[in-house]
C-alpha cells in the first residue's frame, strides 16, 4: 500500500497543469482563456460568468529583501487598536503556544487563545489581554490580528480577576449539566489566563 501511495504521489507531481503551491501563484490576476473560449463557442451571446478570482485584488508582491519593520493591523469588532503600525516584533498567544513574529516571518494563520499580545517598538512594549481570535501573517511582513475582545493590561483590576476566578471555580465544582460545566470552564480558563498575565 505504501508503494502504491509513493507511485501515485510521484505521478501527480509530474502531471501537467498541476495546481501550484501558494508561493508560486502569480501576484497578478490571471484569466482562464481556455474556459472563456469554450464558453463563447457554446453560448456566444452571454458573457462568461465571473469567478471568485475576478473579484479578488492581486496578491501583494513578496519583497526580495526582509524589511526592517513589521506592519501590524490589530482590530476588534468595535474598534481598530493599531492600523498600519510599524513595529519591531509582536508576540501573540497562539493555541500552539506563544509565537514571536518578526519582519520576514513565514506566512501563517494562527488561532489565538486567552493571553497576552505584546507589541514591541524599540524600548516601548504595549501589552493587551486577548480573549480569542486569529492572526494572519503575510509574506510581505504584514500581520493582521483580529481579536474578539482585548483590553490593555494596565486597565485590568487584579482583585476583580481573583474574585471572578473564585466564582467560576465554585460554579465548575457545583455544575450539574454539560452546559453549566462548559460555561464555568470557559470562565475558569479566561480568569486563569488573566491571573497568569497579571502575575507573570
Amino acid at each position: 500500500m505504501l508503494r502504491q501511495a509513493s507511485r501515485l504521489l510521484g505521478r501527480t507531481t509530474t502531471l501537467r497543469g498541476c495546481r501550484a503551491f501558494s508561493s508560486e501563484v502569480p501576484a497578478t490576476a490571471s484569466e482562464d482563456s481556455t474556459f472563456i473560449e469554450s464558453w463563447k463557442k457554446v453560448i456566444p451571446i452571454i458573457e462568461p460568468p465571473k469567478t471568485p478570482s475576478s473579484f479578488m485584488a492581486p496578491r501583494p508582491q513578496t519583497p526580495t529583501s526582509i524589511p526592517t519593520k513589521l506592519t501590524v493591523n490589530f482590530v476588534l469588532p468595535y474598534a481598530s487598536e493599531l492600523s498600519k503600525a510599524e513595529v519591531d516584533m509582536v508576540i501573540i498567544p497562539a493555541t500552539s503556544g506563544q509565537m514571536g513574529v518578526l519582519p520576514g516571518h513565514v506566512p501563517t494563520i494562527a488561532e489565538l487563545k486567552p493571553g497576552i499580545l505584546s507589541v514591541h517598538e524599540e524600548n516601548d512594549v504595549k501589552k493587551y489581554f486577548l480573549s480569542s481570535g486569529f492572526a494572519y501573517i503575510h509574506a510581505n511582513s504584514v500581520a493582521d490580528i483580529i481579536a474578539i475582545e482585548a483590553v490593555p493590561l494596565d486597565h485590568i483590576d487584579p482583585s476583580l480577576v481573583q474574585k471572578g476566578l473564585a466564582e467560576y471555580t465554585q460554579q465548575l465544582s457545583s455544575a450539574t449539566t454539560d452546559l453549566e460545566k462548559a460555561e464555568a470552564q470557559i470562565g475558569v480558563d479566561v480568569h486563569s489566563a488573566l491571573n497568569a498575565a497579571l502575575t507573570g
